[in-house]
Formats: structure tokens, C-alpha cells, sequence
């Protein structure tokens, strides 16, 4: 990965830095409990080139010992290892069947619980309040946004996003459904749209790690999207038994438009909702 290894055969070179990869992640987990073992080792390779690159480290040996070391340079890494790709009513199409699929089979439900899994800095789940709200449904609604990177849920507990963001996020808004002005959800600043606090009451942040925590509820729909991509085979299936075990009886899941239920070991206990929209229903 750097002029370290150019002495050595590209077999050899490959061998060492699996190893120097394996002995940072064990590192990694053991000094402060962050497990990226089971991540996809291409995205892992990228991200710690760009780590040792901005850190000016010659190796992976280096990074590793560095963050042993460092606090501040461990924060830093893991900033790059977490996954923060998002917007408001990202992939449009999803939402809309959401309102028109599964918003009918919740309004039967006293109440609804949903849980916003790798949430990242909160667009989705503040996407989710305002469909909710739209269909009547926001006062009996609570909403569970979770991510393991907190400076991540510091943005979205705020509520707060660049101005210039909200063109494209209205035209994702209006393609999804949206039936009101969409500034009606926000004031403004300067710089900022700062969205109601009435919305942001609806949503719980907290910090979750898919890799390493249970479940803590039981819920009607679990949104997960374009998170388990980066994971290797062995944690999604982790991760699908744990959003099994959270979702209540005929409870429904979402996930990404590059990821799918069929390979899940608990496949046949959900039917396809929408095989395009990737959501499926739980149903024993």
C-alpha cells in the first residue's frame, strides 16, 4: 500500500498487509471495543490509506501504533471508517412505497415504533417524521435513529443542515410523495435550515453498534440502508438476526437499493413487499 513494501514480491507485500490490516482492526476492537473485523476488506483497504496518507505514517504498523497511542488519532479514524452517505428522502422511489405500501398497514397500529439503524447525521429519520406527520401519523409515532459515530448524532440531534442542501432535498421530497411545501418543515438561517422542533421531538438519537449491541425494543418497521453493503457475509447475517429478533410479528424492513433479503439466512421467514424498493415483511 506504500514504498515500504516495493522490496518485496506482490504475494509477499499482499500477505503482510492483510496481516498489519488484521493486527490494526484486533487492535482496534481490544483497546476501545470499535469492531470493523467484519467489514468489507476493500472499503476497510481504501479508508486506511487515506487514514495513513493524512496522517504521514509510512505503514498500517504505524497507523496502529499511533492510535494505541493517540485518542485524538483513534476519533479521527473512525470518522473515516463510519459511513455517512445520506440525504433527505435519499432514493425517492423508497419513500414513496412507504407511504403508499406500509403507512396503510401502520395507521391500523395504536402505536408505531421505528428504528432508523445506521442513521449517520439524521436525514432519513427527519425524512421519516415528515412522511409520518403528512399521513396523520406523527402523534403516535416515535422514532429510534441510532449510529455508532457520535459526532454524527451531535449533527443530527441538531436538526441543522447547509442551506444550499435544500433545493435537491425538495425535489427528492416532491418525488417522494411530499405534499405540503417542504420549507414549511424548516426555518432558516444565513447558512442553515433548521428543521421544527416539533419534528426533531419525535426522533431519539442514540449511539448503537450494529456489530456489537442487541436489540432494545421491538418494532414495527426498522429502516437499514446501504450500511450492510460494507459489511462481509458473516455480519449481515449477524445483522439480520438481530433486526429478526427486533421487529414484531408482521413488523416490516427496508433496506438498500445494492442490498437484499435473499441471501439472509432468515429469508423464508419474510415475504417481498417490493422486490425493486428492497422491502420485505416479517412473518414468524
Amino acid at each position: 500500500m506504500t514504498n515500504r513494501y516495493e522490496s518485496l514480491n506482490a504475494a509477499d507485500a499482499e500477505e503482510i498487509t492483510e496481516l498489519e490490516i488484521d493486527l490494526l482492526l484486533d487492535g482496534l476492537y481490544r483497546r476501545y471495543g470499535y469492531d470493523f473485523r467484519h467489514y468489507a476488506r476493500s472499503s476497510i483497504r481504501r479508508r486506511l490509506q487515506y487514514r495513513m496518507n493524512r496522517e504521514k505514517v509510512p505503514s498500517i504498523t504505524a497507523l496502529l501504533e499511533r492510535i494505541l497511542f493517540d485518542p485524538e488519532a483513534v476519533d479521527r479514524l473512525l470518522q473515516d471508517l463510519s459511513i455517512r452517505v445520506t440525504e433527505m428522502f435519499r432514493d425517492p422511489s423508497f419513500f414513496l412505497a412507504l407511504r403508499k405500501k406500509i403507512v396503510p398497514e401502520l395507521r391500523k397500529l395504536p402505536e408505531i415504533r421505528i428504528w432508523h439503524a445506521g442513521c449517520s447525521t439524521g436525514e432519513e429519520p427527519i425524512s421519516m417524521a415528515i412522511l409520518l406527520e403528512e399521513e396523520g401519523l406523527g402523534d403516535k409515532v416515535k422514532i429510534y435513529a441510532t449510529d455508532m459515530n457520535e459526532e454524527a448524532l451531535n449533527v443530527a440531534r441538531k436538526g441543522a443542515y447547509r442551506l444550499s442542501s435544500m433545493q435537491s432535498y425538495t425535489k427528492n421530497y416532491l418525488q417522494a410523495g411530499g405534499i405540503m411545501e417542504f420549507s414549511k418543515y424548516y426555518t432558516t438561517t444565513e447558512s442553515e435550515a433548521i428543521f421544527n422542533r416539533e419534528l426533531m421531538q419525535r426522533i431519539l438519537f442514540f449511539q448503537h453498534n450494529l456489530v456489537m449491541d442487541r436489540s432494545f425494543n421491538e418494532f414495527h418497521l426498522i429502516i437499514c440502508r446501504n450500511v450492510m453493503i460494507y459489511f462481509d457475509d458473516r455480519l449481515q447475517q449477524h445483522v439480520h438476526q438481530l433486526f429478526h429478533e427486533s421487529l414484531s410479528v408482521n413488523g416490516y424492513v427496508g433496506l438498500g437499493s445494492n442490498e437484499s433479503m435473499l441471501y439472509a439466512e432468515e429469508v423464508s421467514k419474510y415475504r417481498t413487499v417490493d422486490a425493486v424498493e428492497k422491502i420485505y415483511q416479517k412473518l414468524h
